[in-house]
């Protein structure tokens, strides 16, 4: 593995990394500031839940588009007009609080073009780090955006919500602050993507890259193994506040149990490059499969505090590695022309299942109970193991040997390309 110092001496990936954390940490506190804010000026629970659905539900619908967009426009640029567009937006807020007209409808526009905004910038500053690092430090660049993903996800919230106490309009000064800075570090990065081939003849459709996925067997199976570890995470979380609520457990003590998992995201995140060196991605996603499953059984034996937030740790610890390994393959083997597509296809396809964990698990927990809840998680994470993990412990690649280098727009019957693939 390349030595990541060499990343210190980058100049254009600092200015990445840094722009790409604050904006993420902004995001973070906007998402907790909005419905505080409503409630605020006498808005009810529907009204307050609207706004942060608004800002989650489009930030989900323009996903593919954005990352169709990412892959014909400059991404530097693209990342550049999506801060400046968050900072006018979420900057109108402490404007027309000074000039006392802040309203519920505007909330409202504000939550919806930021989502937009953002649905914009992720895909674009998730392969914008192909542009500005070398192949060899690539898993280095990764892992360190993975470290300030999970910690602006651990600290954004809890610092949205303390700045709310200080002054209600402050996180989203701090937040438009944080769109601003970014955007002044992307506008003085020199590097520029590569010259994009004219003569390549590729589908241009919003789901080319969901069927170039559908053509690497490997990878989708690695992919299927992050999408149930993340339905297994979002379930966890119902499973352990009603497991803790159960036994008595106060609301002081459940957060911090909960803020365990940010912790061991962080920790995690940090130690990535020492244990990708250590195991390839076959033995990774085995002890990983292995220690969930153990740790989730043993949520069924000891609901104790003390245990559980320990525990947690070293299950997340383990995570951040694994989203690397995945996140490296997908930006090494992607043709470049399908780059952003096939990276929002990627996220839906590991972020989507994660969405109806917490419905199963209240519905497991109503049926058969907080022990078996646990180890019918444990079992899912067991099976799913065995599916990815034993596979890949016979090659070091996620891809199987040519798969990811078949044009998007041979038709696999030795069919003539499609029309859209050549409109």
């Amino acid at each position: 593995m390349a030595d990541p110092g060499v990343l210190r001496v980058n100049r254009d990936f600092r200015r990445y990394w840094v722009g790409t954390a604050l904006s993420m940490l902004g995001s973070q506190m906007s998402l907790i500031a909005f419905p505080l804010l409503v409630l605020s000026m006498h808005g009810g629970a529907a009204q307050a839940g609207l706004v942060a659905s608004c800002s989650l539900v489009t930030r989900m619908l323009f996903r593919l588009p954005a990352g169709q967009l990412a892959d014909r426009v400059d991404r530097r640029r693209l990342m550049l007009g999506a801060d400046l567009v968050r900072l006018a937006t979420v900057g109108s807020i402490p404007l027309t609080a000074g000039l006392g007209a802040l309203g519920y409808p505007q909330l409202l526009v504000v939550a919806l073009v930021e989502g937009v905004a953002t649905s914009v910038f992720s895909p674009a500053s998730t392969i914008a780090v192909r542009d500005v690092v070398a192949e060899e430090h690539l898993a280095d660049a990764l892992a360190k955006s993975q470290a300030a993903s999970a910690t602006a996800s651990l600290i954004g919230p809890f610092l949205g919500g303390w700045l709310f106490t200080v002054d209600r309009i402050l996180p989203f000064t701090a937040d438009a602050a944080s769109y601003a800075v970014s955007a002044f570090l992307l506008w003085r990065m020199v590097t520029r993507p590569a010259e994009r081939d004219a003569a390549a003849t590729t589908d241009r459709s919003v789901t080319a890259g969901l069927r170039w996925l559908v053509r690497q067997p490997a990878l989708l199976r690695a992919l299927a193994f992050g999408a149930l570890l993340n339905l297994v995470a979002s379930a966890a979380e119902v499973a352990m506040v009603v497991t803790l609520r159960t036994t008595g457990t106060g609301g002081t003590a459940i957060g911090l149990v909960m803020a365990c998992a940010g912790v061991g995201a962080v920790l995690g995140s940090l130690a990535a490059a020492r244990v990708l060196k250590l195991l390839t991605p076959g033995q990774l996603f085995l002890v990983i499969g292995v220690v969930w499953s153990l740790g989730l059984a043993s949520f069924a034996a000891t609901q104790r505090p003390w245990v559980l937030g320990p525990v947690l740790v070293v299950l997340i610890l383990l995570t951040p590695p694994c989203g690397i390994v995945v996140g490296q393959a997908v930006l090494s083997q992607s043709p470049r022309e399908l780059l952003g597509r096939v990276s929002t296809a990627t996220n839906l396809v590991i972020a989507g299942l994660a969405a109806l964990g917490p419905m199963l698990t209240g519905v497991a927990l109503q049926g058969i109970g907080i022990s078996r809840t646990w180890l019918a998680l444990a079992v899912i994470v067991a099976v799913s193991t065995a599916f990815a993990a034993v596979p890949m412990l016979r090659t070091t690649a996620l891809t199987e040997p040519g798969s990811a280098q078949r044009p998007l727009d041979a038709d696999p019957a030795g069919d003539t390309p499609s029309a859209a693939a050549t409109a």
